[in-house]
């Protein structure tokens, strides 16, 4: 038998692509819609995997000082951190690729879900990225590992 449990996110972020054939190459903005899936091989005396508050709490707190109401840009894309470090107030997250909707859960699974969740039990296997209401990403653990 397998358990899981999947909590749903939202958040406000702007990016850009930089080498897109279109409008995304510019900086611009959207509603996110995150959804994070855990696992655990246990469960508690109440009966979870994780309490859902508890993964709540964990992945808001995250987003909230991370990516929401922030600029997720390359790192490689000098041009667009220069644009936002020229306005004040602003905030900037870096990531290590292009910050298309598949790189960005590639990222929260591999790099962000292990430290937020640590000391749970829980480990999450897949996260789902809505870029809009039509567009999401998908990964799970085989394509990260």
């Amino acid at each position: 038998m397998s358990l899981s449990i999947m909590r749903r996110f939202t958040f406000c972020a702007g990016h850009r692509l930089v080498g897109h054939e279109g409008k995304c190459q510019n900086l611009h903005g959207h509603n996110y819609t995150l959804e994070v899936y855990v696992t655990g091989r246990e469960q508690d005396d109440v009966g979870r995997i994780l309490d859902f508050k508890a993964l709540k709490n964990r992945v808001n707190d995250w987003l909230d000082e991370n990516w929401d109401h922030t600029f997720v840009l390359w790192k490689k894309d000098r041009n667009g951190l220069e644009a936002i470090r020229s306005s004040e107030p602003h905030r900037i997250y870096e990531l290590d690729t292009n910050p298309t909707a598949e790189n960005m859960a590639i990222h929260f699974l591999r790099e962000v879900c292990p430290k937020i969740l640590d000391g749970t039990g829980a480990t999450a296997y897949q996260v789902r990225l809505w870029e809009t209401e039509e567009t999401c990403a998908e990964v799970t653990c085989e394509e990260v590992n």
